[in-house]
């Protein structure tokens, strides 16, 4: 009975449970599960395919919506701050983008299997209250995906429709006047019929003065079940932005480095003009997710989604770029500075569907197969007009009424994309103890940009690896993988990009000796060429480098212990070299973090939850015309929570102690602020 109150109440803590793509299935959890990231053998990631994540020669990640709410997140980067091998928030807090690094590398940005960002600047960032989960696939995954990063993907799976009625309501106040309201319904209209509604409005401030965080997200859906085979579900997005940029780009000398004669430059400086300085965005977004199993061994899947998206970013910044270690004019005694006004109007499309069989079959008494089989299309089509100007100011003493505002130019440019991809998978399973992977891709992509000949790209990849049950629950794998990237548009001297191509070896250990412990431990190596980076001789374009080399290890553990003490210990180290550039910025080589949770019965109806959590981020070098390095920092987040009857309070705050860091400064001449202390109460009713 003490089990079963625990884990109902655990889920009112945070409101309610976080329904995975397959609502029946969450709903079919015994009352006394409770769910801690990572731990079951039989949980499915973001493979296309049913096979457990025991089974499969590849560390993921699954950080679910109980788990990162419990972290006092806020937006996607912020989910995958208590992962290994992942530096969240690079770059700050930043309310333009959802920036992670993993394994030194930017991941890609997936949504329930289907990529979701292309191009930069041309869409407003996601909200993590619209997914239960996150997943995070580390190394190369182009065979199943197309696009791929050699560090990886992070794939959000979307809140869907489940057949039984819950809900809850709740409501927000916390730091920089933050004021939210939230609500996420779920039931059944009919015996074959569900629907659900999540929505949030949110009127907020940030760190960086004159910069809100506000925002309108709706998002419905339907779902369809006619029968056990058949399942479809249509899921819609509205939402809309109306922000600006915490990054204010500050010159490195005045802020990690003392500018002699005049004070540390404040950090929440806003170097912009009130009123005109936004990030502003619509995004609409239709996606349809259906699944038909012809048989207990056939299954098929069908996906799609449309993209359309609107931004505003008018901006300003400093010139700390044409002399980094000294960007104050001449005789201005370290005040007066270069301005650059920017104003970027974009619009974005993209359309992409997935399509697949999964067929379940013996070859023997011992030997199982899963092949899957699919073909993915994806267009997508950015165009900006832009305006620029340039300007002189007293950075100690702007006058914000007098700053230039340029004018856009009537036509820009448009970049579009055309990717169509075959791929095969086949995975193993020998004598209910070994599994090994074999798959292929091959894909076209066409690429255009207005004035730029026609280029085509095509490329085979391939994913192989093998994972076996040694013994007490000890699982050695390896794996060899291939990534392959088309980038849109041109480099600084109008050259059309060059695919990033990666690959990848990787071997590690899963040990599982029961279902409420699981520990990973990987060691990888990776190379990878056509890696875009900045140009030395200008920092604000970007050219093609050589070959990139990353190598590093990661320990990950979760852990459920008596007395319902969770525990998470994640702990990565990579080492990063890129050949034939003068320039380049080497991220953290070491990341480690641990976050536990303690509940306590109060009595019957009434239990009190504590959480705090620790995360290192190893310093950080960039290089160009001199070498910067960001010193390292150690932050702490903490929660109190208590549930009684159908209500929960919950206190989050991260940067506990309001440390004030920085998170990236590069040689080019910027810093970006770390995020500071940030404490939120909400309040909520579940039903």
């Amino acid at each position: 009975m003490r089990m079963a109150l625990a884990g109902t109440a655990i889920a009112a803590l945070w409101a309610m449970p976080a329904w995975a793509e397959d609502g029946a299935a969450d709903m079919d959890r015994s009352a006394d599960e409770i769910v801690v990231t990572g731990l079951h053998a039989d949980q499915v990631a973001s493979g296309k395919t049913d096979v457990p994540l025991i089974e499969t020669p590849q560390p993921i990640t699954i950080v679910t919506e109980e788990t990162f709410r419990a972290q006092g997140a806020i937006s996607i980067s912020d989910t995958l701050r208590y992962v290994a091998g992942v530096t969240a928030n690079a770059y700050g807090r930043d309310t333009r983008v959802d920036s992670a690094v993993v394994r030194g590398v930017d991941p890609l940005q997936f949504r329930d299997g289907m990529r979701d960002i292309f191009s930069y600047y041309a869409s407003i960032t996601s909200d993590p209250y619209n997914f239960s989960r996150v997943e995070l696939v580390r190394g190369p995954a182009s065979v199943l995906f197309g696009q791929g990063s050699i560090g990886g993907i992070f794939n959000m799976v979307s809140k869907t429709p489940a057949f039984e009625t819950h809900g809850e309501a709740q409501i927000v106040y916390g730091s920089f006047d933050r004021k939210e309201a939230m609500a996420d319904i779920t039931g059944p209209l009919s015996d074959t019929l569900a629907f659900r509604l999540v929505g949030r409005l949110r009127d907020a401030g940030t760190q960086t003065d004159h910069v809100a965080d506000d925002r309108v997200m709706i998002a419905p859906s339907i779902r369809w079940r006619p029968s056990e085979q058949t399942d479809v579900t249509l899921i819609g997005l509205y939402q809309e932005d109306d922000s600006g940029s915490t990054a204010q780009f500050l010159p490195i000398v005045g802020t990690l480095y003392d500018n002699p004669g005049n004070p540390k430059l404040p950090n929440n400086l806003f170097i912009g003009k009130p009123g005109w300085d936004r990030y502003n965005g619509r995004l609409l977004q239709g996606s349809a997710l259906v699944t038909h199993k012809v048989s207990d061994a056939l299954k098929l899947s069908f996906k799609a989604r449309y993209i359309d998206s609107d931004l505003d970013y008018f901006t300003h910044y400093p010139d700390s770029y044409s002399n980094p270690s000294d960007p104050y004019v001449p005789g201005s005694n370290g005040r007066v500075i270069g301005l650059y006004s920017d104003a970027s109007v974009a619009r974005m499309n993209v359309f992409s569907t997935d399509n697949n069989a999964q067929l379940r079959f013996n070859t023997g008494a011992a030997i199982e197969h899963t092949l899957l089989a699919g073909v993915d299309y994806s267009w997508n089509e950015v165009t900006k007009r832009a305006g620029f100007g340039y300007e002189l100011i007293d950075i100690y003493n702007i006058d914000y009424a007098a700053l230039m505002i340029p004018a856009i130019a009537d036509t820009g440019s448009r970049d579009s994309q055309r990717q169509l991809g075959f791929y095969v998978q086949d995975q193993i399973r020998i004598w209910d103890r070994v599994s090994m992977v074999f798959g292929a891709r091959r894909d076209h992509v066409t690429s255009r940009s207005i004035g730029i000949a026609e280029t085509t790209d095509d490329a085979t990849t391939f994913r192989a690896g093998i994972i076996g049950e040694i013994g007490a629950g000890v699982s050695p794998f390896f794996s060899y993988t291939e990534s392959f990237l088309p980038i849109s548009g041109l480099t600084g001297n109008n050259i059309p990009f060059k695919p990033q191509r990666g690959v990848q070896y990787e071997a590690g250990v899963k040990w599982q000796p029961d279902a409420a412990t699981l520990v990973t431990v990987t060691v990888f190596d990776i190379a990878e060429q056509n890696r875009p980076i900045a140009d030395p001789n200008n920092p604000l374009q970007r050219i093609q480098a050589g070959r990139l080399k990353t190598r590093g290890v990661e320990f990950e553990a979760t852990r459920t212990l008596p007395g319902n003490f969770d525990l998470i210990v994640n702990y990565g180290y990579n080492k990063v070299r890129i050949d034939d550039a003068t320039a380049f910025d080497y991220l953290p080589r070491h990341n480690a973090s641990i976050w536990t949770t303690k509940t306590f019965s109060m009595n019957e109806t009434t239990l009190l939850r504590l959480g705090t959590g620790v995360r290192y981020t190893g310093k950080s070098q960039s290089t160009g015309s001199w070498a910067i390095v960001t010193p390292d920092y150690t932050l702490v987040d903490a929660l109190a929570a208590i549930a009684w009857d159908k209500w929960s309070l919950s206190v989050n705050a991260t940067n506990l102690f309001d440390k004030k860091f920085y998170a990236s400064c590069l040689a080019r001449g910027d810093c970006f602020i770390g995020a500071e202390r940030n404490v939120m109460g909400t309040l909520a009713f579940r039903f």
